[in-house]
């Protein structure tokens, strides 16, 4: 063969194509396809118990529009079908779906599964593609066309005889579309609505299908622009589309054929599907969501819907999965921690600079509108940061170390992490924080410590320990701390460092709760910090000045005599 093995796909004759430069405003009509095209990709596809907790979870979401079955498939599929219908278990405002092939006997079975429904959607499919038409099923498209019309046709009798008629929504699906001739696709698509009759625009839905997915996204927003031109029924009927993603652009190209005049999706949450599996819904009504458009759906529970389709599906949410995986609002690098950090912080600030209430670094929509909590966003490892490493101490523990000290916290979390690797939770990080900087033993110690004023100036009586030598010493200052540190720097004992930074804080709200000191000592042109807990905040900052003298020790770089 003298042919290249791929060439690209020819393009679309269209002039002056509009949706480049469309806004979407409103959000299409959504219809679930998980129960039927992503059921029956699974491995191990669903028991009715699964499709019932499933079906119920569409519901909840929002779905007004959900195909459950393909019931001349398989008795288990019939079956269901008449259960939803037979314990009334479909809401007055939901239509359910069926697909049929377009042969008279597995129609009659599929009209036979609706009887008694309040209303539903009736949908065949047909392949119209050259390579499916002409090479699979050894049809031309004369032979394709009136297969359409003639389903069609036989459709319509067969829900009349059945008393459905006004129950009964028609959905008709050109399969590969995208890879259809387009002129073909309009006329056969004209032939199957005249063959229908007049409707209302929300029964009779065209649903143009990337069965595959051969063309880049613009392409498809492209061919349906050419057929929303060339087909003379728009008023009388909806314009679905239904993506897969075997080029992992079904998302985009759903949103481009949105743009050229598609007014319904059809999908599945997260995916599923054949190959690659469908456009992923969930993603999609969430990136309308996060631009400010009203998508009828309610994604607010997202970590239980994630379960309820694992548990179901047995196929686990990747943990980078938009929206839904386990790290999506998690934060590794230490630059993003950081800046997630700050603009949490300054949240106010920013949404009134920008006339909007979510714009934060790195977080495109607020994980709280997803039901997923603040406390996941930063997790540590070996390239975290200071901002969020500090960030998990601030919001798990309500430890709020001097911005100063962070430089210092960052560079021990680091050296664990070079050490041992792989990533640390928060209980660890405390620890870690604890045994670095928290009434840290060393050569230094005190005991029976008093506080009495003079005048008003503070005075403090304590006894100090250095290298296990009892000292005693009195001394004044401005606060209990700067009297303590006055009357060791007299002693001589220890002179060359200078209290550069001190804060203190309540640990909690209760009767118990403690006191956390910092202490900030300049030794050498190194700034040394460190922290003490104790119920009496006076010695909590007596126990910080230990703390940073202990750690200075270590360093070697403080001169006791």
């Amino acid at each position: 063969m003298n042919n290249p093995k791929y060439t690209y796909p020819k393009r679309i004759p269209i002039q002056d194509r509009q949706w480049p430069d469309r806004e979407i405003t409103a959000a299409p009509v959504w219809a679930s396809v998980d129960l039927r095209d992503g059921n029956q990709a699974l491995p191990v596809p669903m028991s009715p118990d699964q499709k019932l907790e499933y079906f119920n979870m569409l519901i909840q979401i929002g779905f007004k529009e959900i195909e459950v079955a393909f019931p001349s498939a398989s008795q288990d599929d019939f079956n269901f079908v008449r259960l939803l219908i037979e314990q009334n278990l479909i809401p007055a405002d939901v239509k359910i779906s069926v697909l049929t092939q377009a042969r008279q006997h597995l129609i009659e079975r599929t009209v036979e599964s609706l009887k008694g429904v309040r209303k539903a959607i009736l949908h065949c499919y047909v392949p119209t593609s050259d390579l499916h038409g002409r090479f699979v099923f050894g049809r031309s498209r004369d032979e394709v066309k009136t297969m359409s019309v003639e389903a069609t046709k036989f459709i319509k009798q067969t829900v009349g005889r059945a008393g459905l008629a006004d129950r009964i929504a028609y959905e008709f699906s050109p399969e590969e579309f995208t890879d259809t001739d387009l002129d073909f696709a309009v006329d056969l698509c004209t032939a199957v609505k005249e063959a229908w009759g007049k409707s209302a625009k929300s029964d009779f839905i065209l649903n143009l299908p990337a069965t595959v997915e051969r063309r880049p996204p613009n392409h498809y927003a492209d061919m349906i622009e050419y057929f929303c031109r060339k087909y003379p029924y728009l008023d009388e009927t909806t314009i679905s589309i239904h993506s897969h993603n075997d080029q992992g652009c079904a998302v985009a190209a759903s949103e481009l054929a949105i743009l050229a005049g598609a007014d319904r999706v059809e999908g599945t949450i997260f995916g599923h599907g054949e190959r690659t599996g469908n456009l992923d819904l969930a993603i999609l009504a969430l990136n309308f969501q996060s631009r400010g458009i009203a998508t009828g759906l309610n994604f607010s529970n997202l970590p239980e819907i994630v379960r309820i389709v694992e548990r179901n599906s047995g196929i686990e949410v990747h943990p980078r999965h938009p929206y839904a995986g386990e790290l999506v609002f998690t934060a590794f690098s230490g630059s993003h921690q950081d800046a997630i950090r700050k603009g949490i912080e300054g949240r106010e600030e920013i949404g009134q600079f920008f006339q909007q209430g979510w714009k934060i670094p790195y977080l495109h929509i607020d994980p709280a509108d997803l039901g997923r909590q603040y406390e996941k966003l930063i997790r540590i490892n070996s390239q975290s940061g200071k901002g969020g490493i500090v960030y998990v101490l601030e919001k798990e523990f309500g430890i709020h170390p001097p911005k100063a000290m962070h430089p210092e916290i960052g560079q021990v979390v680091q050296e664990y992490m070079d050490q041992n690797g792989g990533e640390i939770d928060s209980k660890v990080l405390k620890q870690i924080f604890h045994d670095s900087f928290v009434n840290i033993e060393g050569p230094f110690k005190m005991q029976n410590y008093s506080r009495a004023s003079v005048g008003d100036r503070s005075g403090a009586t304590f006894t100090w320990f250095v290298n296990d030598q009892r000292h005693d010493f009195t001394g004044q200052g401005n606060g209990p701390l700067s009297a303590v540190v006055h009357a060791i720097k007299e002693s001589e004992i220890v002179s060359n460092f200078k209290l550069e930074d001190f804060t203190e804080k309540t640990l909690g709200s209760d009767a118990d709760a403690k006191a956390i000191a910092f202490v900030g000592l300049r030794v050498k042109d190194q700034l040394i910090y460190g922290a003490g807990e104790h119920s009496n905040i006076d010695r909590a900052a007596i126990a910080a000045l230990v703390s940073a003298l202990n750690r200075a020790a270590r360093k070697q770089i403080l001169e006791i005599l």
